[in-house]
């Protein structure tokens, strides 16, 4: 028999709302054994179903949601209908769907799992003890509806180790090579499946790249920071900009990224260097630089509530030299992937840093992640990604 989650009576009615997680401080009592992992039926306090998932009761994040249909089992089958629908859904959406997010957790109701793309391979990680459980099924699945090469792990992630689980990275099903060659609006990058960040490649700001060509079709010098494997600087250089500089304090991220402007024939046109961006951005304001745009996409500088304050001044300082950088009438293009950094905190952080440079920002653009990155309406844990593109105009003294 299926054990049952009983939640509390005055609880807020999200799981209703189409919310996807069940906190252990929602749960009144719990009829049978729930071991890490174990399928649950999930009813209110006045014993009506409302939904079926799966139950870690050593984490603080009880239960996620699976299925709003008390009879359906959780079994191949069901995998099998859920990554298809994902699949549909980007085939619907995206120009080119051998290349992206195609499932995304919560948001095609597969949560704690994370599947991204790479043509004929795919790249998991499976971030749940109840996804781990399935881990037979999910690769069945897997394979009959994407049909890959191969697919490697990615579990290299600390949310396991909340989840009780290993963190592990490793070949899971036939061969997949450790650089893939990905295509995105006209230019060619590797990515580093076995050791890049994430799963090797940010598909989430696929649309946020393309979003710089209109303001870098004319400027003389434009500065990325942060740059990681150089899609922002790259695709700046393609869009116009008669030189970009391109930083970021990881050696290894500059050295692939000084190999995908060479394969795009854009190395004249960027110059690469390997520094601790605060430093470099200080440096420069230090040294009166001026640039048409200043672009900054910061790896997550809060991945707790803890670092949150922090994060703040991490995130107001490199804005506030971003916009000193920047000439009168340039552009500032500025994100945040930190989910503790909400989007009104991170707009008030970046107008606090703009008023204190004696600047005002006019609104480009405002966004989070690509449509491969779908988010469930009104789960705010699903909005994680800021992006932002102001026009910086000088306010005097």
């Amino acid at each position: 028999m299926t054990p049952k989650i009983v939640l509390q009576k005055n609880r807020k009615k999200r799981l209703e709302q189409g919310h996807p997680w069940v906190y252990a401080s929602e749960v009144q009592h719990v009829d049978g054994d729930v071991a890490p992992g174990s399928i649950v039926d999930i009813h209110n306090h006045q014993g009506v179903f409302l939904a079926k998932g799966y139950a870690n009761p050593a984490s603080q994040l009880y239960a996620r949601v699976l299925s709003y249909v008390q009879d359906e089992a959780i079994d191949t089958a069901f995998l099998i209908r859920r990554m298809e629908q994902a699949a549909a859904y980007r085939t619907r959406i995206l120009e080119n769907p051998s290349y992206c997010r195609v499932i995304y957790g919560e948001a095609d109701f597969l949560p704690g799992l994370i599947v991204d793309r790479y043509g004929e391979w795919l790249v998991v990680q499976i971030l749940s003890y109840g996804m781990e459980n399935l881990k037979p099924n999910l690769l069945e699945a897997l394979v009959h509806v994407f049909q890959p090469k191969g697919i490697y792990l990615r579990n290299d992630v600390p949310v396991r180790r909340l989840e009780g689980l290993p963190e592990e990275t490793g070949l899971w099903y036939g061969t997949v090579p450790r650089y893939i060659d990905i295509v995105e609006h006209g230019l060619h990058f590797t990515a580093d499946v076995y050791e890049g960040q994430k799963t090797g490649y940010f598909y989430d700001q696929r649309d946020n790249r393309a979003a710089i060509f209109p303001i870098v079709k004319d400027a003389q010098r434009v500065l990325d920071c942060f740059c990681h494997t150089g899609g922002f600087a790259m695709h700046a250089a393609r869009g116009g900009a008669e030189h970009v500089t391109a930083v970021d304090i990881s050696e290894a991220a500059i050295e692939v990224a000084r190999e995908n402007a060479r394969r795009n024939q854009l190395s004249e046109r960027i110059d690469f260097q390997a520094a601790n961006a605060f430093d470099f951005l200080r440096e420069a304001e230090q040294e009166g630089a001026v640039y048409d745009v200043v672009i900054l996409d910061p790896p997550a500088f809060a991945k707790s509530r803890r670092a949150l304050p922090g994060a703040i001044r991490g995130y107001k300082e490199i804005n506030l030299r971003g916009c000193k950088l920047v000439r009168d009438g340039g552009f500032l293009v500025t994100a945040s992937c930190s989910f503790h950094m909400r989007p009104e905190l991170f707009q008030e952080t970046i107008l606090s840093a703009a008023f204190d440079a004696h600047k005002i920002l006019r609104t480009v653009r405002w966004s989070g992640a690509a449509p491969d990155h779908p988010e469930i309406a009104g789960v705010d844990e699903g909005h994680y990604l800021k992006f932002a593109i102001y026009q910086v105009f000088h306010r005097g003294t």
